[in-house]
C-alpha cells in the first residue's frame, strides 16, 4: 500500500482508485464504526479524515443555516450557496448545513461532520469557516447526489499560501483575475501577491500622477528589423476595479499583496516622469526589451516624496498586512555615473551602492511602518544591510530564506526556478512559449518548503511558500492560466500539509479538481498527462515509436484511426511501427481517461521530421521559447533556442537515401537587456549582406555541406528555406547555424525536414 503519512500530524492513509480504496486513519485517529471507502476527493489533502455511513442526499431543498452575527461564517455561508445551489433558513426540519463558531482551532482550521442530518462546519474564524465550506463543496462535486459521511479536522501548516502575478509584463483582465482568485480559493490558498508595477508596464491608477498609466501602461511590442509593427499592448486596473477585486479576494479568504517596485524596474514610471530618474535619456524603442534594466529611481527628496504619496495610495486600497517594494535586480551603472547620487551619498556618508540601496529601503520601510503596514521585498533587500523590520522574499533559491531567518527575520519562499511558473511544464512543441527548463507537476510537489539548515526556532520564521507568474512569455489570460494550473495544484498541497505525499493518489485527487477548476472557467495545462512519442530506428519503410506521460499510467494506443478506450492495446514497450500508419494513444488510470491525447501521422517524411523541441540545442546558457512577432491577430508560432548562442543539432540524422533538407526558420527581435553578466556568442562572418543559415555534418567542427543565403526570407513569419546535400549512408548529427553582423534579428528554427529521392 502507498501511504500518505504526515510527519507533523497523524493522517488519513489513502490508496488511489486505480490500486483500490480508502485505507482509512492511522492508529488511534479513526472513530468507532470507521469503514473502507472510496477515496475522498479532497485537495489539499485533510491533516486527519475519518469515514463512516452512509452521509446525506444534498438536493436543493438542504437549507444552510447561517450563523447569525458572523461575518466569516456569513460569507462562507454565501460562497457554499453559490456554488451549490441551495437555500438560507433559519431552521430546518431534515438534513441541513450548520456553521458553529468554536474555540481552540489554529488560524484557519475548521472540523467538518457530515451524517445523516447533514453537515456541520465548525471554526473559530472567517477562514476556517471557508475552509470548512471548500471542502464540502469538494465532497459534494463527484457527480452524485449523496455526501458521504466523514469526520475531518484540518489546518494549514504555513499562513502564507500565496502565488504571485505578474500583471506589468502583461496586462490580465479585471474578469481572469476574479477567476483565478475563484481557483485560489478552491485550493486554500490565501495570498494574491499582485506585481503591478515592472519596467514594461506601469498597472495602478494613481490620479495625482495621470502620467504613470497614460504613459507606463502602454507599449509598442517589439519587432524584428523590417517586420511591420504591431498594435500597442498594455492596460491598467482603476481603483474602482482595484477595490473591487480586492473585496472579491476578501470574500474568499484571500489578502492581496500589492508590489511596487523600487529601486530598479522602474523604467515605466521614468517614462511618464523623466525626473524620477539619475538623468539618463530613455531611448526610442527599448520599452519591449525583456531582462534587467539600469534604470533606477534617484534618491532625491522629491522623488521620495513621489512613492510616498503612490504608496499613501496604494495603501488606501490594499488593507494587506504588507506592502511588496521589489528591491530586486537593482543595476547600479546610472547610480554609480550619476554626479548627483555620489554627491548624495558622500553627504550620508554612504561608501557603496548596495549601502545606498540598504539606506534607501530603510527609509521606505520607516514610511510604511508609520502607517501601520510592513514593507517585504526580495532577497536583494539582505545586500548592504537588511532594513529592521522587513520580511524577506527569498527568490534566487532559498539561499535568502536562510540568511533571513537566521537572522531573526521572516522570510518567505518563492524560489527560482524551482517555484517560477514561466518555465515550461512539458517537452514538446504544443508547451508554446517560456523559459525551456522544465519544471513538471511532480516537481512542484516535490518542493521542500523546510530547509534542514534551519534549527526549529528559525523555522518559525518562515512564513510560507508561494508560486510565481512572471508573465513576459505569458501572453493573455488563457497563456496565463494554462502557465499555472495544476502545477499551482500541487504546490496548493504542500503549503497545506508542510510536504508532498504520495505522488500518485495526489494526481488522482487533481483529476476532480481540474473538472472544478474548469467549472470556474480555468483551463489547466494538460501536459503531465498527454502521452509523448519520439521516433528512432528510421528506415525506409518504418521507425520505432516510445510513448511516455510524466504522471504513472496506463497508456492505450491505436492504429487505424479509432480513439483510444481502457480496451484498446496497451502500450508496454517502444512501438517498431510500419508506415504509412496513425498513431492514437491516451492515458488512463484503470477505466479513468486523463486528460490530453496524442495523435500522429507517420509516413516516410514525418518520421525524418524534427521539430524545434525535438532537435538538441548545442548550450544551453539562456535557452528560451520566443513567441514570433506576427501575425498581428491569430496564433503564432514559438521557437526554442539559446539566444545567447543560437545552434542546433539533429541528433543521429538518418541520412540514407536523403538528397535536400527543409528547414523551416524564423525571425524574431532580440530585444533583451543583458546588464546581469551576459554575454553573447560571437557570430560566424556572413559572406553575404544578410546572412546565411549554415548546416555542417558530424558536429559543428564538421564539414559545412550546405549553406543558404537568409535574403530570400521575405515573410515576417516562417520561411522554408531547402538546400541539396551530399549523398551520405548512416546516421549523422547534423548542426544548424546562422551567421550575422548583427544580434537583431535573432533567427531560429521551428523545424528541419529530411527529404529523401
Amino acid at each position: 500500500m502507498m501511504a500518505f503519512v504526515s510527519k507533523f500530524r497523524p493522517s488519513i492513509l489513502l490508496r488511489s482508485p486505480a490500486r483500490a480504496l480508502l485505507a482509512l486513519l492511522l492508529a488511534g485517529a479513526a472513530s468507532p464504526g470507521a469503514a473502507a471507502a472510496p477515496e475522498l476527493p479532497l485537495l489539499p489533502l485533510p491533516r486527519t479524515a475519518t469515514v463512516a455511513g452512509a452521509g446525506f442526499r444534498l438536493g436543493s431543498d438542504v437549507p444552510i443555516i447561517a450563523l447569525r452575527g458572523n461575518a466569516g461564517a456569513e460569507r462562507a455561508a454565501a460562497w457554499l450557496n453559490q456554488q451549490l445551489g441551495l437555500k438560507k433558513a433559519a431552521s430546518a426540519g431534515g438534513p441541513s448545513i450548520r456553521f458553529v463558531r468554536v474555540s481552540g482551532l489554529p488560524k484557519d482550521g475548521y472540523r467538518l461532520e457530515t451524517r445523516a442530518d447533514g453537515a456541520t462546519i465548525s471554526a473559530g474564524d472567517a477562514g476556517g469557516f471557508l475552509y470548512g465550506a471548500v471542502t464540502l463543496w469538494q465532497l459534494a462535486s463527484g457527480g452524485s447526489d449523496r455526501v458521504q459521511a466523514v469526520k475531518i479536522e484540518d489546518s494549514p501548516r504555513f499562513a502564507w499560501r500565496g502565488f504571485m502575478l505578474d500583471s506589468a509584463r502583461h496586462f490580465q483582465s479585471p474578469d481572469y483575475i476574479k477567476k483565478l482568485i475563484d481557483a485560489m480559493a478552491a485550493h486554500k490558498l490565501n495570498t494574491l501577491h499582485w506585481h503591478l508595477v515592472d519596467d514594461q508596464g506601469w498597472r495602478i491608477e494613481i490620479p495625482k500622477y495621470p502620467k504613470l498609466t497614460a504613459v507606463g501602461a502602454w507599449r509598442s511590442p517589439a519587432t524584428a528589423p523590417g517586420a511591420p509593427p504591431l498594435p500597442k499592448v498594455g492596460g491598467f486596473y482603476t481603483q474602482a476595479q482595484i477595490r473591487e477585486i480586492v473585496a472579491y479576494a476578501a470574500a474568499r479568504n484571500i489578502t492581496i499583496v500589492p508590489e511596487i517596485e523600487m529601486p530598479g524596474h522602474a523604467l515605466s514610471a521614468i517614462r511618464a516622469y523623466p525626473e524620477l530618474g539619475p538623468g539618463n535619456p530613455v531611448p526610442p524603442g527599448i520599452t519591449a526589451d525583456w531582462g534587467v534594466y539600469t534604470y533606477l529611481y534617484n534618491v532625491e527628496d522629491s522623488t521620495f516624496r513621489f512613492l510616498e504619496n503612490v504608496l499613501t495610495d496604494v495603501m488606501a486600497l490594499f488593507p494587506s498586512p504588507y506592502i511588496h517594494i521589489g528591491g530586486d535586480e537593482a543595476v547600479m551603472t546610472q547610480w554609480k555615473q550619476s554626479p548627483a547620487t555620489q554627491a548624495k551619498m558622500r553627504s550620508l556618508g554612504i561608501t557603496d551602492e548596495h549601502k545606498l540601496q540598504s539606506w534607501f529601503i530603510t527609509r521606505m520601510e520607516k514610511f510604511l511602518n508609520a502607517k501601520g503596514r510592513k514593507l517585504i521585498g526580495w532577497d536583494e533587500i539582505l545586500e548592504g544591510g537588511i532594513a529592521p523590520n522587513a520580511t524577506v522574499m527569498s527568490w534566487r533559491g532559498i539561499d535568502g530564506a536562510i540568511v533571513a531567518a537566521k537572522a531573526g527575520h521572516d522570510t518567505v519562499l518563492a524560489a527560482s526556478p524551482m517555484l517560477y511558473l514561466d518555465h515550461l511544464q512539458g517537452t514538446t512543441a504544443a508547451e508554446g512559449p517560456g523559459r525551456n527548463k522544465v519544471i513538471t507537476l511532480e516537481d512542484y510537489y516535490r518542493f521542500d518548503p523546510l530547509p534542514d539548515t534551519l534549527t526549529e526556532d528559525q523555522q518559525r520564521h518562515v512564513l510560507g511558500l508561494q508560486a510565481a507568474l512572471f508573465t513576459e512569455h505569458v501572453r493573455g489570460d488563457a497563456r496565463a492560466a494554462y502557465m499555472t494550473f495544476p502545477r499551482l495544484s500541487a504546490l496548493a498541497e504542500v503549503a497545506w500539509r508542510g510536504e508532498g505525499g504520495d505522488f500518485d493518489d495526489f494526481v488522482d485527487r487533481l483529476l476532480p479538481q481540474i473538472a472544478r477548476l474548469e467549472k470556474i472557467g480555468i483551463t489547466p495545462a494538460k501536459s503531465a498527462f498527454t502521452p509523448v512519442a519520439s521516433v528512432s530506428n528510421v528506415s525506409g519503410d518504418g521507425a520505432t515509436i516510445a510513448l511516455s506521460t510524466q504522471v504513472k499510467s496506463e497508456i492505450r494506443y491505436t492504429l487505424d484511426g479509432s480513439s483510444p478506450t481502457p480496451a484498446s492495446p496497451l502500450y508496454a514497450a517502444p512501438l517498431p511501427l510500419r508506415i504509412p500508419t496513425t498513431l492514437r494513444a491516451a492515458a488512463f488510470r484503470g477505466t479513468t481517461p486523463l486528460p490530453g491525447s496524442l495523435e500522429r501521422r507517420l509516413d516516410p517524411a514525418s518520421i525524418r521530421r524534427r521539430d524545434d523541441r525535438e532537435l538538441r540545442q548545442c548550450t544551453s546558457t539562456l535557452v528560451l521559447a520566443l513567441e514570433d512577432d506576427a501575425p498581428a491577430d491569430g496564433p503564432r508560432a514559438n521557437f526554442l533556442s539559446d539566444i545567447l548562442n543560437p545552434c542546433w543539432i539533429y541528433d543521429a540524422a538518418p541520412l540514407e537515401s536523403v538528397t535536400r533538407i527543409d528547414v523551416d526558420v524564423g525571425q524574431v527581435p532580440f530585444n533583451f537587456q543583458l546588464n546581469n553578466g551576459r554575454t553573447l556568442a560571437p557570430r560566424p562572418t556572413p559572406r553575404t549582406a544578410a546572412g546565411e543559415l549554415e548546416i555542417r555534418i558530424d558536429g559543428c567542427e564538421g564539414e559545412r555541406i550546405a549553406s543558404i543565403p537568409l535574403e530570400q526570407v521575405k515573410s515576417p513569419t516562417i520561411t522554408r528555406l531547402s538546400a541539396p546535400i551530399p549523398a551520405n549512408t548512416g546516421a549523422h548529427d547534423l548542426c544548424f547555424t546562422f551567421t550575422g553582423r548583427s544580434n537583431n534579428p535573432h533567427w531560429t528554427i521551428a523545424a528541419v525536414q529530411l527529404v529523401t529521392r
